[in-house]
Formats: C-alpha cells, structure tokens, sequence
C-alpha cells in the first residue's frame, strides 16, 4: 500500500529532528507495554512547533521518566493538510496521525492542547475538530475518547472553553500531569465503581482544574455572580503550582529536539519585577544553572545548529548572563573561522539592567531580535536591542507598577552610542489602557524620535511596536476597562502621523510604526475575561465555516447576541463581585480598586497647562 501524504511528511520530520539529549527509549507498542498514550496537539508548522517549551518539555519529561506509564507524541498542523475554510483536514480520507505513529490520534489516551493567547483558543476546537475528537467534554466517553488536557498563558481565564476541556494545568505542569497520568492509568487498569469519579480524583491534584465540577450562574450579557463546586470533591480555589529551579526538568528550560537549524534555551523563568500588568512577575523568578545551558551549547555546537534562541522575558537578570554571552560568543567565533554563520536570537531587555560589559558581550555574537527574525518579512535586524517603556508618559509608567523611567532608558541608549553596535532599536509601547490620555499617545512620537536621536547613528532605525493594553487574568489590572481595537487601530495611526509629521518624511524612512491585528483582537478581548458560554459561541462560528483568524466585529457581536451575550459588556470595567474564572483568581479586591481609582483620576483630569 503506498505511504499517504502524511506519512511521507510524517518520515521526513523524522529524519530532520535530532534529541538533543540522550535519545528516547520508546516501545514499539505502548498499549501492549501497558503504557499510557499521550499526544501533544500543536497548532503550528513544524519548525515553530520546537519552539513551544511548554508542549515539547512536557514531552520530553514523560519519555524520559521510567516512573510514569505513559508515552507521549506530537501531531501538528502538518505542511500537506488541505484547508477548507476553517477547517483542517487529511488528504486522501487518511488518519490524522503523530508523527511518532501512524495510529490514529483519536486513539490516545489523553490529548494536551495549549494556546498561548486567548484569542486563539479557536485553534484548540480545530485541532480538536481534525483529529475526529467531540469537542465537548458531555459528548467523550471515558474509556472511549481521550481525556483532553489544556494549559498555557492562552487558559490564564480557563472559562471560555471549560465545557471542551477535561482539565486545565495551572502554573509548571510537570507534577500535576505526572500525577494524572498515574491516576488516569490506575482508573484504566483497575476501574472502580465507588469512591471519587476520575474528575473527582483528578480535582485532588495540586494544579489541576476541572471545570465541569463547577457550577456557573450567569449574569445577562455576561458574567457571573456565583461559581459554586458542585461537589465536597472540588477545591473552592485551585492554585497554580510552580517547581524551584532546582527541579526544573532540562525540557523546560532548553529546546528537547533541534530539526538541525535552529534551537534555544531560557536563562530565567518569571521576573523579578511585578508590573500591575503583567503576568511575568506572578510566577516565582528562577534561574537555570549555567553548567546545563553550557552543556547544551557544547551540545548544539555538535549538531552544528546555526540558530541559537535565548528564550527569557529579559536575560538581563540572570546572575551569570555575562559568562553565558561569553560562552555562546566561543561558539558563533569557532563556527566563524569553519566559513560557518552563528546566528542569536534574543528577546527584550530591561533598559535599567544592561551595562556596558552586557552590550559589549552582544556586540561579540552574530544576533537578531524574536520579533524581527520570526515576524517580519520585511527586515532581518542585526545590532538590534529591545526597550519596553510600555508608557511615554512619566506617572502612568509608575501607575501601572513599571520602573522604565525615560532616564534609566536614555542612560540605556547612551550607552549604545557609546558601544556603536546597535543600529537598531526596537520600543514597545501600550496604548489603550485606562488612565491614557490623547496626548500620552502623541508621547510616544517625540519619545521615539527622541531616541532615535540619542542613538546618534547615521544609520540608525527605530522600529515602534504598539500594543493594545488587555488586563491579564490573575493581575491586579484584570478588572479594567480596555479600549475597542477598531479605537486602538486609530490611535495607531495618530502615533504614525505624529512620528512622520516630527521627523519629516526622508528621516521618516528610518522608523517603522507596528500595529494592527484588529480581528485577533476582537476576540482576545473578548476571550480573556468571558465566562463559558463564550466556548458555545466559538463553536457556532466554527460551524457555520467562519475564518476565526480574520473574523470581523460585526460577525463576533451577531453570534454573541444570538447566546445573550454583549461585546462591550465584556469591555467594560468589571465591577462584579465574582470573576468567571473565580476558583482560579488570587489577587486581593484592594488592590484592583485602588489601582483603578488613580487611573480613572487621572484619565479625567485636565492636562496641567505649561
């Protein structure tokens, strides 16, 4: 019989990938080995889908753990899928499979899904909807279908979809998933018909949310006013659960698996700093030991990778990021003299952290930025360094818990003029976001071309990326108002205007304004804050064959309308006494209100004249 297209595709990922570690001791035949089967759905190509830490550590943690009776594997959005509207399917009516086994997906014992925004957990009812699994809970049968797993930053507000997950994974699931895959094998060898149900059992487990034990009562438009545990089983609070650094699996903190091209690690998890809006700070801050990312450079310096990804919110903070710098630099220069280019990918930095042994330690390595490599056509940036001042406006930066002051970034800046190998600096800006005034937003103009100036190249480029402000569940920002994004996609565009009109239209050319994504938008606004029913309304657009990656407002609010549900009402300051995702919630009521007050005070005040 010859190979489907999936097949074919399947064998040359195999071919490509490489483990990075010692390599897997996989049975042939897991469920004759006894062995739980756990596939990982990945939204994503193949090469994107080796970055995805959260998916890749955990499969990499339960092949190498002896103690776990489970195999895991991975399925992806694969290159010779044909898409039909929103839909996904095999060609030649053949299985969807891993691309560890041409078993059908469907047959696993348990599926983790993930999104890593709330705007795209349409993704999650696709893959779903591909592998030929009910995207209901009430519609799998245990035994029959597989248990479906959910987690990442996408799920911080699980409620929009917790009628089509089994379990959300709250925090670092290498604990929680390891305990239900145990209690999940136990129930399957050895059923009982008394005692906890298996969502019962599985509801114990620190971490480890189970929806359908919770009992929504909806407020009109959205919202509710009570979550309630439908039984003594479920905790009333599930707390996320986060493992010190000295526990950390190597899975989590470097790439598991290298398709010989590119590969990455991350020096820190968390931050040090907690900013209102931001959910980095939630997380304890920890660093991985310089001795495992050293060996993992040696490592890919074998494999001749040629794309080394330095994954962290900031590196600046690691306590050894000069002697790890230091370290990749021997690489990129060994790599060198072989007539062989290096390159590095960084993140952004904290502008109140670099020094000048920090940028000189840059300037030694062949290096890009995250953003410019993997997102833009249009440029591939060396000499580039990243800035989040969030804010251009002095008080809302220290509003919103942020200690960016405009002299701590020009010191930054200097210190690049001085340096000469950055060439290029991106800034992040929020707009949007409550306490904002007109003129904070005509702010960001002066303040870019005023950086653009201190660089003091001739051949410096600024490149400004604008974001909406969206409160994170779980901060202290979560209950705030947030701006329309046809309203953002606008402000956008005064910064534009602003920027050309201060520089005029040559020097223009030097700077880049980035912004839009209004669709996605639509939905995250209202994804990250909704209650459950908003699952339902999803599923009906999925149905009906609606793009949700290019859904228009108009669409979203006639499917809202249509389950009683109000798109600005998900807008609005929440001033409800109960959160939809309550059981998960943790910050003090306090707190939210007087952040808020100061913000209202001041976005209603006048500007004082000068």
């Amino acid at each position: 019989m010859p190979a489907s297209a999936l097949d074919t595709e399947t064998a040359l990922i195999r071919s490509r990938e490489t483990v990075i570690g010692p390599p897997y001791d996989r049975p042939d035949d897991p469920a004759a080995a006894g062995l739980l089967r756990m596939v990982f759905l990945i939204p994503y190509g193949h090469a994107y889908s080796l970055m995805c830490g959260g998916p890749m550590g955990l499969y990499d943690m339960i092949n190498r753990r002896d103690d776990l009776p489970a195999v895991a594997e991975r399925a992806l959005a694969y290159d010779s899928l044909v898409s039909e509207a929103n839909r996904l399917t095999v060609p030649d009516g053949a299985p969807y499979r891993t691309i560890e086994s041409p078993v059908p997906v469907a047959q696993a014992d348990i599926v983790g899904v993930s999104a890593i925004y709330s705007g795209g957990l349409h993704t999650i009812l696709r893959m779903l909807d591909l592998a030929g699994i009910p995207r209901r809970t009430a519609d799998r049968t245990p035994g029959i279908h597989p248990l479906v797993v959910g987690g990442n930053s996408g799920l911080a507000n699980p409620e929009p979809l917790a009628d089509y997950l089994d379990v959300v994974a709250l925090g670092d699931a290498e604990e929680s998933l390891a305990e239900l895959i145990r209690i999940l094998h136990t129930h399957r060898s050895s059923p009982r018909t008394d005692g906890p149900s298996l969502h019962e059992q599985l509801a114990q487990v620190p971490g480890l949310y189970i929806p359908s034990l919770y009992e929504p009562t909806f407020l009109p438009g959205g919202g509710v006013s009570a979550m309630a545990p439908r039984t003594p089983h479920a905790p009333a609070r599930v707390h996320a659960q986060y493992l010190p650094a000295h526990a950390l699996p190597a899975g989590h903190v470097t790439y598991p698996i290298t398709d010989g091209t590119a590969a990455g690690l991350h020096p820190v998890l968390g931050c040090r700093h907690s900013c209102h809006f931001c959910s980095l700070g939630t997380p304890p801050f920890r660093q991985t030991p310089l001795k495992l990312l050293t060996d993992y450079i040696d490592r890919l310096e074998q494999l001749r990778v040629s794309t080394v990804i330095i994954s962290a919110p900031t590196i600046t903070q690691y306590r050894h990021r000069q002697e790890l710098l230091e370290y990749l630099a021997g690489y990129v220069q060994r790599a060198a003299a072989q007539d062989r280019t290096v390159t590095t990918i960084t993140g952004s930095i904290r502008a109140d952290e670099i020094n000048a042994e920090y940028l000189e330690a840059v300037a030694a390595l062949e290096g890009g930025h995250l953003f410019t490599e993997l997102r833009s056509s249009q440029h591939q940036e060396r000499g580039i360094i990243t800035i989040a001042p969030e804010w251009a406006s002095p008080d809302l930066v220290a509003l919103y818990g942020k200690t960016m002051t405009r002299q701590r970034v020009d010191h930054a800046l200097d210190l690049c003029r001085v340096n000469g190998g950055v060439r290029t600096l991106m800034l992040y800006f929020i707009i949007g976001a409550p306490g904002e005034r007109p003129e904070d937003r005509l702010a960001i103009a002066d303040y870019a071309r005023d950086a653009h100036d201190r660089l003091g190249h001739p051949d410096a480029r600024v490149i400004v990326k604008l974001l909406q402000f969206m409160p994170a569940p779980n901060t202290p920002t979560q209950r705030l108002a947030m701006a329309d994004p046809d309203c953002v996609r606008t402000y956008g565009d005064t910064v534009r205007d602003r920027l050309q009109h201060l520089v005029g239209r040559e020097k223009f050319a030097r700077f880049d304004v980035v912004y839009g994504e209004t669709s996605r938008m639509h939905l995250e606004v209202v994804c990250s804050r909704a209650d459950r029913r908003i699952g339902q309304v999803l599923e009906d657009l999925f149905n009906a064959g609606t793009d949700l990656e290019t859904v228009t407002k108009d669409a979203l609010i006639t499917a809202l309308t249509r389950h009683g549900l109000d798109y600005d009402h998900h807008r609005r300051h929440m001033d409800d006494a109960v959160l939809p995702w309550h059981p998960t919630n943790h910050v003090a009521r306090a707190v939210e209100d007087r952040l808020a007050t100061a913000l209202s005070r001041r976005e209603h005040q006048c500007e004082p004249h000068a």
